[in-house]
């Protein structure tokens, strides 16, 4: 036993065995003094069997080796020892496992695994001291063992757990990347990889995952989400381009186009969403992102042939004027107008002068041609306000918003003169000239759509009265 006083010795038996930490003591001879019920308990072997001899290895190795307790008895444990330390490969091992205590001077300690302890194997931290007399020399060492298994699995269980998470993110076709709570990249699956052209090397670690997508610094949605960032400031970065996510509460989604991805850019669709501790305090953020290209191409398309039938369905398709159809479904909006506003609204009506007899005498391909022109001059006539539309056969109506007689009828003859001086060349290279009659109508708050175009069909059948290749106000024929 280490010398001390009887008084002492008491006290630290005492201490030793009601300490709930597996504890042994061994004196300058590397004789077992102590050996309490925790550390009975913990290795299967009692202190009877133990105390007094030199054997205390038996609880743990199958072979004699040193304890730690032995190592600081024999003072082993100095920079220099453990440098030339030359035991078995065991002990070798062993040794770089030992470090200086942390907590306490003179004392050190090291984790170690030893299988035959328990169901499975125990891991333990050891902890050794020096015992020293008055004098400072040293005459025993007490040792401290605490199972640190249950620490030792939790950390297995997580890191199998995180290595898990990593397949799964990893293996997921979406592409998938985590930032941390200070904005480093954890996690930069190979479908990312693939979308954005930048290798997981190269982020992970780094806070440029804003790289991948945009020339010039600036937060990518995960980092607005980690920031816990309004709505507003997520405006000013996809303005008309996201929402909040309908499924996670934090977090958003938005729709947007890459120009840099792929051969001509891709449309990308990204969700964003908080990663929350057990304590629900956000330590991470989660982006997914999808390329929708095809769809949107496909919606485009779709747009474009919409907008090509609408077209199609509002135009004549000789004279690319609009269509009769086209004009019934504009007049009513513009008589509602004129008559909630007070605002003035001419309708013109045109017809064609002999055209029958030149599609008898040239034939109703150079007739064609004679109505295009015409078409051509009402179009060089027309403000951008005003409508033109072929009402049928050689007919024409022309729609003036804010235009009063006096506009309604000089837009007439300015395009009776031009049509008046087209010529037409046949095949054959005759010159075929035309001209039209025009019958003008202002509109009245009495009007109806009817009321408004027979009126001006009716100054336009005057015209052909009055001898044609002129322009008729209704309401002034005599």
């Amino acid at each position: 036993m280490p010398r001390t006083t009887d008084g002492n010795s008491i006290a630290l038996t005492q201490l030793v065995e009601g300490n709930p930490v597996a504890t042994i003591v061994i004196d300058a001879e590397h004789r077992v003094t102590h050996w309490n019920r925790a550390c009975a308990v913990l290795t299967g072997v009692s202190a009877a069997e133990m105390i007094g001899n030199s054997e205390q290895w038996r609880a743990f190795y199958d072979a004699p080796r040193p304890i730690m307790a032995d190592l600081v008895v024999d003072g082993a444990l100095d920079a220099a020892s453990q440098e030339g330390y030359a035991g078995p490969s065991g002990e070798r091992n062993f040794f770089k496992k030992i470090r200086p205590s942390a907590l306490l001077d003179d004392a050190f300690e090291a984790e170690d695994f030893f299988p035959a302890f328990g169901q499975g194997g125990r891991w333990l931290i050891i902890t050794a001291t020096a015992i020293r007399n008055t004098a400072g020399d040293i005459v025993g060492a007490i040792e401290t063992l605490q199972d640190v298994t249950e620490r030792r699995r939790a950390e297995a269980a997580l890191r199998e757990s995180e290595a898990y998470l990593a397949q799964i993110v990893d293996g997921s076709s979406v592409a998938t990347l985590v930032i941390d709570a200070g904005h480093r990249v954890t996690h930069w699956n190979r479908a990312c990889e693939a979308m954005t052209g930048t290798l997981a090397r190269e982020v992970i670690g780094t806070n440029g995952q804003w790289k991948a997508f945009y020339p010039s610094k600036r937060p990518i949605m995960a980092d607005l989400v980690l920031d816990d960032a309004n709505e507003n400031a997520v405006d000013r970065l996809y303005h008309g381009r996201f929402q909040p996510s309908m499924l996670i509460p934090g977090g958003y989604e938005a729709e947007d186009f890459f120009p840099h991805f792929g051969d001509s850019g891709r449309w990308l669709f990204f969700t964003a969403a908080p990663l929350r501790n057990a304590a629900g305090e956000v330590v991470g953020a989660l982006e997914t992102l999808q390329d929708v290209s095809e769809r949107r191409r496909a919606e485009e398309a779709l747009r474009e042939s919409e907008e090509r039938y609408r077209s199609l369905s509002q135009t004549d398709s000789l004279t690319g004027l609009y269509n009769s159809r086209y004009l019934r479904e504009r007049l009513p909006g513009e008589l509602e107008r004129a008559a909630r506003y007070g605002r003035p609204l001419a309708l013109l009506v045109l017809d064609c002068d002999n055209f029958k007899s030149i599609n008898d005498c040239h034939g109703h391909l150079e007739g064609d041609k004679v109505l295009q022109n015409l078409a051509t001059v009402i179009r060089q006539c027309l403000r951008r306000s005003d409508s033109a539309f072929r009402y049928g056969g050689e007919e024409f109506v022309v729609l003036l918003p804010e235009a009063d007689a006096v506009a309604a009828q000089a837009f007439a003859e300015r395009l009776r003169s031009m049509f008046a001086e087209q010529e037409t060349l046949s095949p054959a290279g005759e010159r075929i000239c035309c001209t039209v009659s025009i019958g003008v109508a202002r509109h009245l708050p009495s009007d109806t759509e009817s009321s408004l175009i027979r009126r001006a069909d009716d100054a336009c059948y005057a015209a052909k009265q009055q001898g044609k290749n002129c322009v008729v106000l209704a309401g002034s024929v005599v």
